[in-house]
């Protein structure tokens, strides 16, 4: 019943932090295209790809006290931090999860922007099309955000990287 919860627990406990709900939702979302096995549906947002399921699912592990949401303040906007507590780490212990290892994905796009995550899941909702489509289509969906072609390559390079990980 909870297996879906459990996985998202299991992805939490693969990192330190978590940290900004737009950065949360694209790595749920890369990592699913990288054939990891969530069960979030994600419709196309203003930031890209997007799950309800995610936000209600994280809001409900937060109630539990499975995950410590904190709210820290920045120059003009909040962030927030997300980290398992203890009853995560005890919930975690009653669950056998078939999930491969999360770490070093979860490493690389910890390393990289919001912005640039925001350009991959896009890049991976429109995958489905010739390159070039998906760059018109990233250009027409995203053209506030100015990326460039070098973007676009950066982040064919870095799905590349994240499906060869095991």
């Amino acid at each position: 019943m909870l297996e879906n919860h459990a996985k998202l627990m299991r992805f939490f406990s693969s990192s330190d932090a978590i940290v900004g709900r737009k950065k949360l939702q694209k790595m749920i979302y890369i990592l699913k295209k990288c054939e990891i096995p969530f069960e979030e549906r994600y419709q196309f947002h203003f930031y890209g790809p997007y799950s309800e399921e995610l936000t209600l699912r994280v809001e409900e592990m937060c109630n539990l006290g499975f995950i410590n949401e904190t709210r820290e303040e920045k120059k003009n906007y909040y962030q927030y931090r997300y980290e398992v507590t203890e009853e995560g780490r005890d919930f975690l212990k009653h669950y056998t999860i078939d999930l491969p290892p999360l770490d070093k994905h979860i490493e690389a796009m910890n390393e990289r922007s919001s912005k640039f995550l925001e350009l991959v899941s896009t890049m991976l909702y429109f995958e489905e099309y010739p390159r070039e489509e998906v760059a018109e289509k990233v250009y027409q969906v995203k053209s506030k955000q100015k990326y460039t072609e070098a973007d676009l390559e950066d982040g064919w390079n870095f799905i590349e990287m994240l499906r060869q990980i095991h």
